[in-house]
C-alpha cells in the first residue's frame, strides 16, 4: 500500500499544515503503508486553501523551508517519504537551480527520496520549453522510491500546445519513450498508473500496467523521442 498525500502543503510560508499531518500519521499508524509521498508545491496560505498543488521557486530560501517542513514530516512520520516533481505551467524568473538540483538537494539534506512522476516532465517541459530527455536524464535514479505515469488533456492555442495535468486520458506516447528512457538507466521501480477521470474499463487499465512491466523488463523498446511524430515532441524532443 501507497499513501500518496495533496494536503500537507509543504511549500506554504507558514509551514505544513498540523492538522492533515496528524491525520496522515494516524493513518500511517493504522495501516503501515510501504510508502508516503507528496508534492514539490505548496496549496495554502494563513486564510486560504486552495484546489491545485502550485509551484515553489527554486531558491536557496525555498530550499532551506522545504527541507525543513519535510523533516518535521519524518519526525513525526517516523519515516522517509517521497516528493513528487510537480506538472507546472508557470515558471519563476529568477530560480537558482533546476528541478533536478532542487530535489536531490531536498533528498541529500533530508534523507527523502522522489517520487518521479514522468507525466509531469512531459507536461512541464512542453509548457515551459524545456527539454524533457534532458530533465529525465538528470534525475538520479537511486533517489526514487516509486514512478508514476498518467495521461494529460492537451489544448492548442495560437501561441502553442497546452498540457493539462488531468489524469484522464490513457499515457501518451512521448511519456512512455521518456520512462522507458528512465527505466533503461534505473532499472525496476514501483511503479503507478494515474487515471482518475472518465477511468475506463478495467481491461484497459490492465493493458496500461502491462506495458510498464513490458518496458521495464525490456520486452518493449522506445528507440528515441525523435521516431515519434512531430506534433507529439513539441518542446521535448
Amino acid at each position: 500500500m501507497s499513501f500518496h498525500s495533496v494536503g500537507l502543503s509543504l511549500g506554504s510560508a507558514g509551514g505544513v499544515d498540523v492538522a492533515e499531518l496528524e491525520q496522515l500519521a494516524a493513518l500511517c499508524k493504522r495501516y503501515e503503508p510501504a510508502s508516503v509521498s507528496d508534492h514539490l508545491s505548496w496549496s495554502g496560505s494563513a486564510n486560504n486553501r486552495y484546489p491545485d498543488l502550485l509551484p515553489v521557486p527554486y531558491t536557496e530560501e525555498a530550499l532551506g523551508h522545504f527541507a525543513r517542513q519535510i523533516d518535521r514530516v519524518q519526525d513525526r512520520l517516523k519515516r522517509r517519504i517521497l516528493i513528487e516533481n510537480p506538472s507546472r505551467y508557470l515558471a519563476f524568473a529568477r530560480d537558482d537551480m533546476s528541478e533536478a538540483q532542487f530535489l536531490h538537494l531536498l533528498c541529500h539534506q533530508t534523507g527523502c527520496g522522489i517520487l518521479l512522476d514522468i507525466n509531469n516532465i512531459e507536461v512541464s517541459a512542453t509548457n515551459l520549453g524545456l527539454d524533457a530527455q534532458a530533465m529525465i536524464d538528470s534525475i538520479d535514479p537511486s533517489l526514487v522510491g516509486e514512478v508514476h505515469l498518467a495521461g494529460h488533456a492537451r489544448e492548442e492555442h495560437p501561441d502553442g500546445v497546452l498540457l493539462i495535468d488531468d489524469h484522464g486520458s490513457a499515457i501518451s506516447e512521448v511519456t512512455w519513450a521518456l520512462f522507458a528512457r528512465f527505466a533503461a538507466r534505473a532499472g525496476r521501480k514501483p511503479v503507478l498508473i494515474e487515471w482518475d477521470t472518465d477511468v475506463p474499463d478495467y481491461a484497459v487499465l490492465l493493458g496500461e500496467a502491462a506495458k510498464a512491466e513490458a518496458i521495464m523488463q525490456g520486452q518493449t523498446r522506445f528507440a528515441s523521442l525523435d521516431a515519434l511524430p512531430l506534433d507529439q515532441v513539441h518542446a521535448c524532443a
